[in-house]
């Protein structure tokens, strides 16, 4: 073999390729969730900016605080954008489930990379054995175009 690539390890490596694509469904899913809190509390602090809360008595300084509220919003609006680019991913892997052909197919990665379910409860809900759902998803990995 002079550093030619068999179609199996070419397969693999493809596959392995759309998994890690396919999974960023999820990782998008978790960083919105962290970035709402984040917006979440930055709304408080807004809306209560002399509150800090670590439980110890502070002074109330009432000075001006627009530069304050003026950074606060300045990263509420990138944060949003962050929010906004998670989303984004989402709804790109998703239409690119819907666009395949079998329906079979999109189930199994639906239910694996979009509601995150094990291979196990998979099979269940499909009524498939678990190594007929593996069947399918490596053919729908097969089918799965990226681009």
């Amino acid at each position: 073999m002079n550093g030619e690539v068999m179609p199996m390890e070419q397969t693999k490596g493809e596959n392995e390729k759309k998994k890690e694509y396919l999974k960023r469904y999820h990782a998008a899913v978790l960083a919105e969730k962290e970035i709402q809190e984040e917006i979440d509390q930055l709304r408080m602090d807004k809306m209560f900016p002399g509150m800090i809360q670590d439980g110890m008595p502070h002074g109330s300084s009432c000075g001006d605080l627009s530069a304050y509220a003026a950074q606060l919003d300045e990263l509420l609006v990138e944060l949003k954008d962050q929010m906004e680019k998670r989303i984004r991913i989402r709804r790109e892997i998703t239409r690119k489930i819907e666009s395949m052909q079998d329906e079979t197919e999109k189930t199994v990665l639906r239910l694996r990379y979009i509601r995150w379910l094990r291979w196990e409860q998979i099979a269940e809900r499909m009524g498939y054995g678990w190594a007929q759902v593996h069947r399918i998803h490596g053919k729908a990995l097969a089918n799965f175009k990226m681009k």
